[in-house]
C-alpha cells in the first residue's frame, strides 16, 4: 500500500494558452498592441480592455496569467489598478507590468509598494514590448529561486521537494529548525563574494525538537534581523482554526498553506513570495546606486567634496590613535591645458586622474575631488614620512600618465595628524593646502610637507 502524503497532485493535462490582459485607454494603442502580441506570441491569448473597472470585471469572471497596464487610465492610474488586483485572491499573485515613459525613482518605489512586478519603457516601441513580454513569460514559466525547506517528516519532505524542484526551484532541505537557523546564520555572515542567500524559507510550523517552526520564525526576524521582504517565509500548517493561523502571522510569517498541500496553491504562494524578494532586491540595488551617485563625482569616479566633508571627520575620529596623512593634489597649469586643448580634453584628463587614484589607492583610503582640478586623499595608518613617499609615487604616476597623449604634472601638499593630534579636518586641509602652495612656488611638479 502506497504511503499517504501531504501533497495533493494535480492531474496532468496539456498546458493552456498563456492569457495576457492589456489595459490601455487608447483604442489605437490597444489595437496595435493586440496585433503585435498575437504575431509575436502565438501561444498566448491576448485580451484587451480600456479601463481599470473593465479589467477588474473581466478578472472576476476569468483569470489571466499576466496583466499589462498603461500608467494612465480613464478611471484610475495603473498603480491603483495594481492595488485593487493585490487585494483580490483571484488576482493577488498575477504579475503586473506597468507601461510608462516616466519610470523615475519615485514611481518605481511607489509601484513596487503597490505590487507592480516590472516596468516597461513605452518609448522603446511595440515590437520591443512584445520581446519583453516573451522574455518575461519564458522566465516565469518555471520558478527561479533558492528555497530553504524545513520539514521533519521524511515522506512529506520527499513529495514537497519533488513538487518544488519540478517547478525549477533549488531546494535545500533540513529536518530541524536548529539546522535551518545555522544555515541562515552562515549565509548571512559569509563574505559578500561567497554569499549564497536563500530567497524564501518554507517551514512546517510544528517541528519536533527544542526549536519549533515558530521559534525559527522569531529567530529569523529578531536575531538575524531579516524582514519579511528581505527573507519571506511560507509556513505549512495543518491548523485550520483562525486563532492558530493568526499565531503564524504573529510569529513573522508572510503567508501560510494548509495541509494537505495543493500543488497549485503552494507554487502560487512561493511565486508571490519570490516576487516580493525580487522587488526588495531591486529596491535595495536602486537605493545603493542612488547612494553611490550621491557621494561620487560623476566625472572622475572618486568621492565628491560633500562626502569628504561629511565623512572626513568621522574618518579621523575612527583613527584617532593612528596617524592619518592628508594629501592635496593639484594639476599644474590646468587652465592653460583647458584653453589650449578645450574643455572636453580637460574633462578626459580629470577622468584619467580619477581612474589613476582609484587604481593605486587602497580600499580603506578616502579620495575625493575637492573642486576643479584639485583632489584630496586621506591615508590611514600613515605617518608623515610615509605620506610624503606615497604622495611622490602618485606624483610620478601622474607625470607618466599622458592622458590624451598630453604630459600632465601635479603638485602635492602633505600634512599629518601625528604632528597635530587635536587638529580637525579643515585644519589639516589648510596645512596641506599651505604645503601645496609651497610646492607651486618652488616650481610645481613636486611634493612639499
Amino acid at each position: 500500500m502506497a504511503p499517504q502524503t501531504n501533497v495533493q497532485p494535480v492531474s496532468g493535462h496539456r498546458a493552456p494558452l498563456r492569457r495576457i490582459l492589456v489595459v490601455d485607454g487608447s483604442e489605437v494603442s490597444r489595437t496595435v498592441i493586440r496585433r503585435t502580441l498575437e504575431e509575436a506570441l502565438p501561444d498566448a491569448e491576448v485580451l484587451v480592455c480600456r479601463s481599470g473597472g473593465e479589467a477588474l470585471s473581466l478578472l472576476d469572471a476569468s483569470p489571466v496569467d499576466l496583466v499589462s497596464t498603461s500608467l494612465r487610465l480613464p478611471d484610475m492610474d495603473g498603480l491603483d489598478l495594481c492595488r485593487h488586483l493585490r487585494r483580490h485572491k483571484v488576482s493577488a499573485n498575477v504579475p503586473v507590468i506597468v507601461v510608462s515613459g516616466d519610470a523615475n525613482a519615485r514611481l518605481l518605489e511607489g509601484g513596487f509598494a503597490a505590487g507592480v512586478t516590472d516596468y516597461f519603457d513605452k518609448s522603446l516601441g511595440y515590437r520591443e514590448f512584445a520581446r519583453f513580454l516573451r522574455s518575461f513569460l519564458a522566465r516565469t514559466a518555471g520558478l527561479v529561486g533558492r528555497i530553504l525547506y524545513v520539514e521533519d517528516s521524511a515522506t512529506t519532505a520527499h513529495h514537497i521537494m519533488r513538487v518544488m524542484k519540478n517547478h525549477g526551484l533549488e531546494v535545500i532541505h533540513t529536518q530541524s529548525a536548529e539546522q535551518a537557523f545555522e544555515l541562515l546564520s552562515l549565509a548571512q555572515s559569509a563574505p559578500e563574494s561567497r554569499k549564497a542567500p536563500f530567497d524564501v524559507v518554507v517551514t512546517d510550523f510544528y517541528l519536533r525538537g527544542s526549536m519549533t517552526g515558530g521559534d525559527l520564525l522569531h529567530a529569523i526576524r529578531a536575531r538575524l534581523h531579516l524582514g519579511q521582504q528581505e527573507l519571506p517565509v511560507l509556513v505549512l500548517t495543518s491548523a485550520e482554526e483562525p486563532e492558530r493561523q493568526i499565531e503564524v502571522f504573529h510569529a513573522g510569517a508572510n503567508d501560510f498553506v494548509t495541509k494537505p498541500v495543493v500543488e497549485q496553491i503552494l507554487i502560487a504562494r512561493i511565486r508571490s513570495l519570490l516576487t516580493i524578494r525580487q522587488q526588495y532586491a531591486a529596491l535595495r540595488k536602486q537605493a545603493e546606486e542612488m547612494h553611490h551617485m550621491a557621494i561620487t563625482d560623476s566625472l572622475t569616479g572618486v568621492h565628491n567634496k560633500c562626502h569628504l566633508l561629511r565623512q572626513g571627520e568621522r574618518f579621523l575620529a575612527d583613527r584617532r590613535n593612528q596617524p592619518v596623512s592628508v594629501l592635496v593634489i593639484d594639476l599644474d597649469r590646468f587652465k592653460h591645458l583647458n584653453d589650449s586643448y578645450g574643455h572636453l580634453v580637460g574633462d578626459r584628463i580629470l577622468e584619467a586622474l580619477g581612474g589613476l587614484l582609484r587604481e593605486c589607492l587602497r580600499e580603506d583610503t578616502l579620495a575625493a575631488r575637492f573642486g576643479g582640478e584639485e583632489f584630496v586623499v586621506l591615508l590611514p595608518r600613515c605617518p608623515l614620512e610615509e605620506g610624503c613617499r606615497r604622495a611622490e609615487e602618485i606624483r610620478q604616476r601622474i607625470e607618466h600618465l599622458y592622458p590624451e597623449g598630453i604630459q600632465v604634472t601635479a603638485s602635492v601638499g602633505v600634512a599629518c595628524s601625528e604632528q597635530h593630534l587635536h587638529a580637525d579636518l579643515p585644519s589639516l586641509l589648510a596645512m596641506a593646502d599651505k604645503a601645496l602652495y609651497q610646492a607651486k612656488q618652488a616650481g610645481r611638479n613636486r611634493v612639499c610637507a
